[in-house]
Protein backbone atom coordinates (compact mmCIF):
# COMPACT_ATOMS: atom_id res chain seq x y z
CA UNK A 1 0.00 0.00 0.00
CA UNK A 2 2.81 2.24 1.13
CA UNK A 3 6.33 2.87 -0.38
CA UNK A 4 8.31 4.01 2.56
CA UNK A 5 5.90 4.33 5.90
CA UNK A 6 3.79 1.52 7.40
CA UNK A 7 0.36 2.17 9.07
CA UNK A 8 -0.18 1.40 12.95
CA UNK A 9 -0.90 -2.09 13.23
CA UNK A 10 -3.74 -0.92 15.89
CA UNK A 11 -6.65 2.25 15.26
CA UNK A 12 -9.02 3.18 13.50
CA UNK A 13 -9.53 5.53 10.14
CA UNK A 14 -11.65 8.57 10.62
CA UNK A 15 -14.21 8.74 8.18
CA UNK A 16 -16.91 11.37 7.73
CA UNK A 17 -20.53 12.27 6.71
CA UNK A 18 -21.78 15.25 5.37
CA UNK A 19 -18.92 16.95 5.81
CA UNK A 20 -18.52 16.31 9.52
CA UNK A 21 -15.76 13.93 11.10
CA UNK A 22 -17.17 10.36 12.46
CA UNK A 23 -14.02 9.96 15.11
CA UNK A 24 -13.65 6.90 16.67
CA UNK A 25 -11.95 6.38 20.65
CA UNK A 26 -8.70 5.22 19.03
CA UNK A 27 -8.05 7.33 15.94
CA UNK A 28 -5.14 6.73 14.23
CA UNK A 29 -3.74 10.39 13.13
CA UNK A 30 -0.71 10.86 10.77
CA UNK A 31 1.55 13.38 11.85
CA UNK A 32 4.29 15.35 9.91
CA UNK A 33 7.27 16.63 12.07
CA UNK A 34 8.35 19.20 10.56
CA UNK A 35 11.40 20.73 9.48
CA UNK A 36 13.49 22.89 11.67
CA UNK A 37 12.12 23.85 14.49
CA UNK A 38 9.53 21.07 14.34
CA UNK A 39 12.53 18.99 15.36
CA UNK A 40 11.77 20.70 18.60
CA UNK A 41 8.11 21.05 18.80
CA UNK A 42 6.35 18.50 17.52
CA UNK A 43 7.83 15.86 20.40
CA UNK A 44 6.77 18.85 22.96
CA UNK A 45 3.26 19.04 21.43
CA UNK A 46 3.37 15.19 21.52
CA UNK A 47 3.89 14.56 24.79
CA UNK A 48 1.30 17.42 25.75
CA UNK A 49 -1.61 16.37 23.80
CA UNK A 50 -1.23 12.82 24.43
CA UNK A 51 -1.10 13.72 28.54
CA UNK A 52 -4.35 15.73 27.95
CA UNK A 53 -6.14 12.88 26.62
CA UNK A 54 -5.09 10.45 29.40
CA UNK A 55 -5.99 13.00 31.78
CA UNK A 56 -9.32 13.88 30.58
CA UNK A 57 -10.38 10.28 29.24
CA UNK A 58 -7.86 7.29 31.57
CA UNK A 59 -8.03 4.55 29.07
CA UNK A 60 -11.30 4.98 26.96
CA UNK A 61 -9.43 6.92 24.53
CA UNK A 62 -5.97 7.41 22.82
CA UNK A 63 -4.27 8.61 19.47
CA UNK A 64 -2.19 6.43 17.51
CA UNK A 65 0.26 8.55 15.74
CA UNK A 66 1.05 7.85 11.73
CA UNK A 67 4.17 8.84 10.92
CA UNK A 68 4.38 10.78 7.75
CA UNK A 69 6.90 12.53 5.77
CA UNK A 70 6.97 16.31 4.02
CA UNK A 71 9.95 18.57 3.30
CA UNK A 72 13.53 18.85 3.77
CA UNK A 73 12.81 15.81 6.05
CA UNK A 74 10.87 13.74 3.18
CA UNK A 75 13.54 14.70 0.69
CA UNK A 76 16.42 12.26 3.17
CA UNK A 77 14.00 9.60 3.91
CA UNK A 78 12.76 9.38 -0.16
CA UNK A 79 15.27 11.34 -2.00
CA UNK A 80 16.14 14.65 -3.78
CA UNK A 81 12.90 17.46 -4.27
CA UNK A 82 10.79 14.42 -2.67
CA UNK A 83 8.89 17.06 -0.56
CA UNK A 84 5.55 16.25 -0.78
CA UNK A 85 5.67 12.09 -1.79
CA UNK A 86 2.61 10.51 -2.42
CA UNK A 87 2.63 7.85 0.60
CA UNK A 88 2.07 11.43 2.49
CA UNK A 89 -0.62 12.45 -0.03
CA UNK A 90 -2.56 8.39 0.40
CA UNK A 91 -1.92 8.59 4.29
CA UNK A 92 -3.85 12.07 4.44
CA UNK A 93 -6.30 11.30 2.16
CA UNK A 94 -7.10 7.53 3.86
CA UNK A 95 -7.24 9.04 7.66
CA UNK A 96 -8.80 12.04 7.15
CA UNK A 97 -7.49 14.18 9.96
CA UNK A 98 -3.66 15.31 10.10
CA UNK A 99 -1.42 17.53 11.76
CA UNK A 100 2.35 19.78 10.98
CA UNK A 101 4.66 21.15 12.01
CA UNK A 102 6.34 23.72 9.74
CA UNK A 103 7.28 22.95 6.22
CA UNK A 104 10.45 24.98 3.91
CA UNK A 105 9.79 26.50 0.97
CA UNK A 106 11.28 24.31 -1.56
CA UNK A 107 13.92 25.41 -3.61
CA UNK A 108 13.51 23.85 -6.91
CA UNK A 109 11.43 20.92 -7.25
CA UNK A 110 8.79 22.43 -9.04
CA UNK A 111 6.76 23.24 -5.79
CA UNK A 112 5.95 26.83 -5.09
CA UNK A 113 4.48 25.80 -1.51
CA UNK A 114 4.24 22.89 0.97
CA UNK A 115 1.91 24.73 2.85
CA UNK A 116 -0.79 25.36 -0.29
CA UNK A 117 -0.23 22.24 -1.90
CA UNK A 118 -1.58 20.27 0.70
CA UNK A 119 -4.64 22.47 1.46
CA UNK A 120 -5.39 22.49 -2.86
CA UNK A 121 -4.69 19.02 -3.06
CA UNK A 122 -6.87 17.81 -0.37
CA UNK A 123 -9.80 20.77 -0.96
CA UNK A 124 -9.31 22.47 2.44
CA UNK A 125 -11.16 25.59 1.48
CA UNK A 126 -11.65 27.08 5.01
CA UNK A 127 -8.22 28.35 6.66
CA UNK A 128 -9.52 28.86 10.51
CA UNK A 129 -7.55 30.66 12.89
CA UNK A 130 -8.73 31.70 16.27
CA UNK A 131 -6.82 34.50 17.86
CA UNK A 132 -7.40 35.22 21.59
CA UNK A 133 -5.17 36.24 24.74
CA UNK A 134 -3.88 34.13 27.37
CA UNK A 135 -3.45 36.57 30.13
CA UNK A 136 -0.06 37.19 31.28
CA UNK A 137 1.62 36.66 27.68
CA UNK A 138 3.33 39.73 26.59
CA UNK A 139 1.75 42.15 23.71
CA UNK A 140 1.81 45.29 22.01
CA UNK A 141 -1.70 45.93 22.61
CA UNK A 142 -3.11 48.12 25.93
CA UNK A 143 -6.21 45.44 26.14
CA UNK A 144 -5.06 42.42 24.59
CA UNK A 145 -7.68 40.64 26.62
CA UNK A 146 -10.91 42.45 24.61
CA UNK A 147 -9.85 40.49 21.37
CA UNK A 148 -11.36 37.28 20.74
CA UNK A 149 -12.29 36.31 17.29
CA UNK A 150 -11.83 33.29 15.02
CA UNK A 151 -10.90 33.81 11.23
CA UNK A 152 -12.21 31.79 8.71
CA UNK A 153 -9.90 32.53 5.26
CA UNK A 154 -11.21 30.89 2.04
CA UNK A 155 -8.37 28.85 1.16
CA UNK A 156 -8.57 27.88 -2.63
CA UNK A 157 -9.26 31.01 -4.83
CA UNK A 158 -8.81 34.06 -4.94
CA UNK A 159 -4.42 34.83 -4.95
CA UNK A 160 -4.20 30.87 -4.22
CA UNK A 161 -6.50 30.57 -7.58
CA UNK A 162 -5.16 33.49 -9.24
CA UNK A 163 -3.24 33.34 -12.84
CA UNK A 164 -0.37 36.03 -13.74
CA UNK A 165 1.22 37.22 -16.62
CA UNK A 166 4.99 39.21 -16.36
CA UNK A 167 5.35 42.79 -17.84
CA UNK A 168 6.22 42.94 -21.45
CA UNK A 169 5.85 39.25 -22.11
CA UNK A 170 4.25 38.21 -25.62
CA UNK A 171 1.11 36.98 -23.70
CA UNK A 172 0.52 39.82 -21.22
CA UNK A 173 0.54 42.37 -24.18
CA UNK A 174 -1.68 40.01 -26.26
CA UNK A 175 -4.05 40.23 -23.47
CA UNK A 176 -3.73 43.81 -22.52
CA UNK A 177 -4.64 44.89 -26.37
CA UNK A 178 -7.68 42.54 -25.99
CA UNK A 179 -8.86 44.25 -22.69
CA UNK A 180 -7.71 47.91 -23.74
CA UNK A 181 -9.39 47.38 -27.17
CA UNK A 182 -12.18 44.59 -27.01
CA UNK A 183 -13.27 44.26 -23.51
CA UNK A 184 -13.20 47.42 -21.62
CA UNK A 185 -14.79 50.30 -24.62
CA UNK A 186 -17.84 47.53 -24.54
CA UNK A 187 -18.67 47.76 -20.87
CA UNK A 188 -19.47 51.25 -20.29
CA UNK A 189 -19.32 51.11 -16.10
CA UNK A 190 -15.02 50.62 -16.64
CA UNK A 191 -15.56 53.92 -18.90
CA UNK A 192 -12.78 55.27 -20.42
CA UNK A 193 -9.67 52.58 -18.14
CA UNK A 194 -6.82 51.40 -20.21
CA UNK A 195 -4.55 49.68 -19.19
CA UNK A 196 -0.22 50.28 -19.25
CA UNK A 197 1.33 48.68 -22.09
CA UNK A 198 3.79 47.89 -19.49
CA UNK A 199 2.09 46.59 -16.85
CA UNK A 200 1.63 42.57 -15.15
CA UNK A 201 -1.63 41.45 -15.36
CA UNK A 202 -3.28 39.64 -12.71
CA UNK A 203 -6.89 37.54 -12.57
CA UNK A 204 -8.29 36.91 -8.79
CA UNK A 205 -11.34 34.42 -9.33
CA UNK A 206 -13.72 34.34 -6.69
CA UNK A 207 -16.56 31.82 -6.98
CA UNK A 208 -20.19 31.28 -5.15
CA UNK A 209 -19.29 27.98 -4.50
CA UNK A 210 -16.27 28.58 -2.66
CA UNK A 211 -17.48 31.64 -0.92
CA UNK A 212 -20.52 29.89 0.30
CA UNK A 213 -19.07 26.66 1.71
CA UNK A 214 -16.51 29.26 3.66
CA UNK A 215 -19.59 31.03 5.31
CA UNK A 216 -21.60 27.73 5.87
CA UNK A 217 -18.84 26.24 7.70
CA UNK A 218 -18.32 29.70 9.65
CA UNK A 219 -22.21 30.24 10.53
CA UNK A 220 -22.07 26.29 11.60
CA UNK A 221 -18.88 27.02 14.16
CA UNK A 222 -20.85 30.61 15.24
CA UNK A 223 -23.92 28.38 16.06
CA UNK A 224 -21.56 26.24 18.80
CA UNK A 225 -20.61 29.61 20.16
CA UNK A 226 -22.02 31.56 23.66
CA UNK A 227 -25.10 33.30 22.55
CA UNK A 228 -22.60 36.67 23.00
CA UNK A 229 -20.45 35.48 20.54
CA UNK A 230 -22.95 34.49 17.86
CA UNK A 231 -21.89 36.73 14.96
CA UNK A 232 -20.13 36.12 11.62
CA UNK A 233 -18.74 39.45 10.08
CA UNK A 234 -18.31 39.36 6.04
CA UNK A 235 -15.00 40.91 5.37
CA UNK A 236 -14.33 42.03 2.13
CA UNK A 237 -13.27 44.90 -0.48
CA UNK A 238 -16.44 45.03 -2.28
CA UNK A 239 -16.74 49.06 -2.23
CA UNK A 240 -13.77 49.11 -5.26
CA UNK A 241 -13.77 45.42 -6.44
CA UNK A 242 -17.67 44.90 -6.89
CA UNK A 243 -17.81 41.41 -8.98
CA UNK A 244 -15.34 39.87 -6.87
CA UNK A 245 -14.90 40.99 -3.04
CA UNK A 246 -18.90 42.65 -3.37
CA UNK A 247 -19.60 39.28 -5.04
CA UNK A 248 -18.89 37.39 -1.62
CA UNK A 249 -20.24 40.04 0.38
CA UNK A 250 -23.76 39.14 -1.36
CA UNK A 251 -23.70 35.75 -1.68
CA UNK A 252 -22.64 34.88 1.90
CA UNK A 253 -25.81 37.44 3.02
CA UNK A 254 -28.08 35.11 -0.04
CA UNK A 255 -26.37 32.02 1.97
CA UNK A 256 -27.01 33.20 5.67
CA UNK A 257 -31.21 34.15 4.86
CA UNK A 258 -31.97 31.38 2.39
CA UNK A 259 -30.17 28.23 4.03
CA UNK A 260 -29.73 29.72 7.77
CA UNK A 261 -32.80 31.87 7.19
CA UNK A 262 -34.10 30.34 10.89
CA UNK A 263 -31.13 30.80 12.53
CA UNK A 264 -29.23 34.24 11.36
CA UNK A 265 -30.58 37.76 11.12
CA UNK A 266 -28.41 40.27 9.08
CA UNK A 267 -27.76 43.50 10.54
CA UNK A 268 -29.80 45.70 8.55
CA UNK A 269 -32.88 43.26 9.57
CA UNK A 270 -32.37 43.51 12.79
CA UNK A 271 -32.13 47.54 12.48
CA UNK A 272 -35.68 47.24 10.80
CA UNK A 273 -36.89 44.78 13.20
CA UNK A 274 -35.97 47.08 16.38
CA UNK A 275 -36.88 49.97 14.91
CA UNK A 276 -40.65 49.09 15.31
CA UNK A 277 -40.33 47.12 18.72
CA UNK A 278 -39.11 50.60 19.61
CA UNK A 279 -42.09 52.63 18.24
CA UNK A 280 -44.86 50.04 17.11
CA UNK A 281 -46.39 52.68 15.00
CA UNK A 282 -43.86 53.82 13.48
CA UNK A 283 -44.75 54.48 9.47
CA UNK A 284 -42.77 52.03 6.60
CA UNK A 285 -41.51 54.85 5.26
CA UNK A 286 -40.25 56.47 8.74
CA UNK A 287 -38.70 53.21 9.31
CA UNK A 288 -37.27 53.44 6.21
CA UNK A 289 -34.93 56.59 6.39
CA UNK A 290 -33.93 55.29 9.85
CA UNK A 291 -32.17 52.18 8.88
CA UNK A 292 -31.39 54.61 5.15
CA UNK A 293 -28.43 57.42 5.40
CA UNK A 294 -29.48 59.85 2.75
CA UNK A 295 -32.80 58.42 2.27
CA UNK A 296 -34.55 61.21 1.62
CA UNK A 297 -31.92 62.67 -0.92
CA UNK A 298 -31.93 59.27 -3.02
CA UNK A 299 -34.89 59.37 -6.53
CA UNK A 300 -38.22 58.84 -5.40
CA UNK A 301 -37.70 55.29 -7.20
CA UNK A 302 -34.73 54.58 -5.08
CA UNK A 303 -36.67 55.54 -1.87
CA UNK A 304 -40.15 53.05 -3.22
CA UNK A 305 -37.31 50.01 -3.32
CA UNK A 306 -36.18 50.90 0.30
CA UNK A 307 -39.62 51.32 1.59
CA UNK A 308 -40.63 47.72 -0.42
CA UNK A 309 -37.37 46.37 1.56
CA UNK A 310 -38.73 47.56 4.95
CA UNK A 311 -42.32 45.61 4.65
CA UNK A 312 -40.88 42.78 2.80
CA UNK A 313 -38.20 42.17 6.21
CA UNK A 314 -41.46 43.03 8.50
CA UNK A 315 -44.23 40.93 6.84
CA UNK A 316 -41.52 37.70 6.62
CA UNK A 317 -39.45 37.72 9.41
CA UNK A 318 -41.65 39.51 12.53
CA UNK A 319 -43.35 36.45 13.57
CA UNK A 320 -40.10 34.56 13.80
CA UNK A 321 -37.24 37.03 14.38
CA UNK A 322 -39.39 39.80 15.64
CA UNK A 323 -40.12 40.73 19.36
CA UNK A 324 -36.40 40.89 20.49
CA UNK A 325 -36.16 37.05 19.12
CA UNK A 326 -33.47 38.35 16.32
CA UNK A 327 -31.26 39.17 19.37
CA UNK A 328 -30.93 35.34 19.79
CA UNK A 329 -30.12 34.53 16.32
CA UNK A 330 -26.79 34.75 14.53
CA UNK A 331 -25.82 37.89 13.28
CA UNK A 332 -24.59 38.14 10.07
CA UNK A 333 -23.07 41.64 9.16
CA UNK A 334 -20.28 43.18 6.81
CA UNK A 335 -16.96 45.14 6.82
CA UNK A 336 -14.79 47.09 4.61
CA UNK A 337 -10.95 44.85 5.02
CA UNK A 338 -9.43 48.01 5.82
CA UNK A 339 -11.70 49.51 8.17
CA UNK A 340 -11.33 45.69 10.16
CA UNK A 341 -7.83 46.52 10.56
CA UNK A 342 -8.55 49.55 12.58
CA UNK A 343 -11.64 48.00 14.45
CA UNK A 344 -9.65 44.80 15.68
CA UNK A 345 -7.50 47.35 17.89
CA UNK A 346 -9.77 50.44 18.55
CA UNK A 347 -13.34 47.56 18.75
CA UNK A 348 -12.10 43.91 19.25
CA UNK A 349 -14.92 43.03 21.46
CA UNK A 350 -17.74 43.76 18.99
CA UNK A 351 -16.47 40.53 17.06
CA UNK A 352 -16.55 36.84 16.86
CA UNK A 353 -16.26 35.27 13.59
CA UNK A 354 -14.68 36.82 10.92
CA UNK A 355 -15.17 35.15 7.25
CA UNK A 356 -12.93 36.31 4.19
CA UNK A 357 -11.36 35.74 1.32
CA UNK A 358 -7.60 34.50 0.98
CA UNK A 359 -5.49 37.88 0.99
CA UNK A 360 -7.79 39.90 3.74
CA UNK A 361 -7.64 36.49 5.52
CA UNK A 362 -3.64 36.13 5.12
CA UNK A 363 -3.22 40.02 6.38
CA UNK A 364 -5.77 39.90 8.91
CA UNK A 365 -5.30 36.81 10.87
CA UNK A 366 -1.32 37.91 11.45
CA UNK A 367 -1.94 41.25 12.61
CA UNK A 368 -4.75 39.51 15.13
CA UNK A 369 -2.04 37.33 15.92
CA UNK A 370 0.06 40.03 16.60
CA UNK A 371 -2.33 41.46 18.93
CA UNK A 372 -2.57 38.50 21.67
CA UNK A 373 1.27 37.34 21.09
CA UNK A 374 2.63 37.02 18.04
CA UNK A 375 2.30 33.89 15.99
CA UNK A 376 4.15 31.22 18.50
CA UNK A 377 0.88 31.96 19.98
CA UNK A 378 -1.34 31.30 16.83
CA UNK A 379 -2.49 28.15 15.74
CA UNK A 380 -4.49 27.19 12.45
CA UNK A 381 -6.33 24.51 10.60
CA UNK A 382 -7.03 23.76 7.38
CA UNK A 383 -10.64 22.07 7.33
CA UNK A 384 -12.18 20.62 4.11
CA UNK A 385 -15.33 18.02 3.76
CA UNK A 386 -13.40 15.15 3.58
CA UNK A 387 -10.14 16.03 5.48
CA UNK A 388 -8.58 18.33 7.87
CA UNK A 389 -4.64 19.46 8.41
CA UNK A 390 -3.59 21.51 11.62
CA UNK A 391 -0.78 23.27 11.65
CA UNK A 392 1.94 25.43 13.24
CA UNK A 393 1.24 29.32 11.79
CA UNK A 394 4.75 30.49 11.84
CA UNK A 395 7.70 29.38 10.10
CA UNK A 396 10.59 26.62 10.21
CA UNK A 397 13.40 29.17 11.80
CA UNK A 398 15.82 26.94 11.01
CA UNK A 399 18.62 28.73 12.68
CA UNK A 400 16.90 27.75 16.06
CA UNK A 401 16.16 23.86 15.40
CA UNK A 402 17.72 21.28 17.54
CA UNK A 403 18.09 23.96 20.68
CA UNK A 404 15.01 22.90 22.61
CA UNK A 405 14.52 26.56 22.70
CA UNK A 406 11.39 27.71 20.32
CA UNK A 407 8.00 28.28 22.01
CA UNK A 408 5.34 24.96 20.77
CA UNK A 409 2.61 27.07 21.97
CA UNK A 410 0.95 27.62 18.31
CA UNK A 411 1.75 23.86 17.41
CA UNK A 412 0.12 22.88 20.61
CA UNK A 413 -2.33 24.60 19.85
CA UNK A 414 -3.40 23.98 16.94
CA UNK A 415 -3.46 20.27 18.75
CA UNK A 416 -6.41 22.01 21.12
CA UNK A 417 -8.35 22.51 17.87
CA UNK A 418 -7.91 19.14 16.44
CA UNK A 419 -9.34 17.82 19.82
CA UNK A 420 -11.83 20.35 19.46
CA UNK A 421 -12.40 18.97 15.87
CA UNK A 422 -12.85 15.54 17.43
CA UNK A 423 -15.28 16.09 20.12
CA UNK A 424 -12.59 15.61 22.36
CA UNK A 425 -13.61 19.30 24.30
CA UNK A 426 -12.10 17.81 27.92
CA UNK A 427 -8.95 16.90 26.90
CA UNK A 428 -9.12 20.31 24.53
CA UNK A 429 -9.89 22.63 28.30
CA UNK A 430 -7.30 21.02 29.93
CA UNK A 431 -4.24 22.09 27.67
CA UNK A 432 -5.68 25.54 27.25
CA UNK A 433 -5.81 25.72 31.28
CA UNK A 434 -2.17 24.32 31.49
CA UNK A 435 -1.19 26.76 28.86
CA UNK A 436 -2.98 29.60 30.65
CA UNK A 437 -1.53 28.46 34.09
CA UNK A 438 1.73 28.12 32.54
CA UNK A 439 1.93 31.59 31.14
CA UNK A 440 0.16 33.15 34.05
CA UNK A 441 3.22 31.96 36.68
CA UNK A 442 5.74 32.70 34.18
CA UNK A 443 7.27 29.72 32.97
CA UNK A 444 8.05 30.38 29.39
CA UNK A 445 10.33 30.25 26.83
CA UNK A 446 12.47 33.34 25.95
CA UNK A 447 10.32 34.32 23.25
CA UNK A 448 7.69 35.18 25.86
CA UNK A 449 10.30 35.43 28.81
CA UNK A 450 12.49 38.79 27.30
CA UNK A 451 8.89 40.70 26.84
CA UNK A 452 7.55 40.56 30.33
CA UNK A 453 8.31 43.06 32.53
CA UNK A 454 10.36 42.48 34.73
CA UNK A 455 12.09 39.70 32.68
CA UNK A 456 12.11 36.04 33.39
CA UNK A 457 15.65 34.99 33.12
CA UNK A 458 16.08 32.14 32.72
CA UNK A 459 13.22 31.08 30.44
CA UNK A 460 12.66 27.40 29.92
CA UNK A 461 13.23 25.46 27.32
CA UNK A 462 11.03 24.25 24.76
CA UNK A 463 10.35 20.41 26.35
CA UNK A 464 10.00 22.37 29.83
CA UNK A 465 7.51 24.42 28.94
CA UNK A 466 5.42 21.30 27.54
CA UNK A 467 5.84 20.08 30.87
CA UNK A 468 4.56 23.09 32.58
CA UNK A 469 1.75 23.13 30.72
CA UNK A 470 1.03 19.09 31.73
CA UNK A 471 1.99 20.47 35.54
CA UNK A 472 -0.59 23.34 35.53
CA UNK A 473 -3.75 21.07 34.04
Amino acid sequence: MYDKITAPSVGTKITFKDGEPIVPDDPIIPFIRGDGTGYDIWPATQKVLEAAVKTAYGDKKKINWFKIYAGDEACEHYGQFQYLPEDTLQAIREYGVAIKGPLTTPVGGGIRSLNVALRQINDLYACVRPCRYYPGTPSPHKYPERLDVIIYRENTEDIYLGIEWKAETETAKKLIDFLNQDLIPNTPEHGKKQIPLDAGIGIKPISKKGSQRLVRRAIKHALQLPENKQMVTLVHKGNIMKYTEGAFRDWGYELATTEFRQECVTERESWILSNKENNPDLSLEENARQVEPGFDSVTPQRREEIIAEVKAILDTLWDSHGDGKWKQKVMVNDRIADSIFQQIQTRPEEYSILATMNLNGDYISDAAAALVGGLGMGPGANIGDQCAIFEATHGTAPKHAGLDRVNPGSLILSGVMMLEYLGWSEAAQLVEKGLAGAIAHKKVTYDLARMMTPKVDPPLKCSEFAQAIIDHF
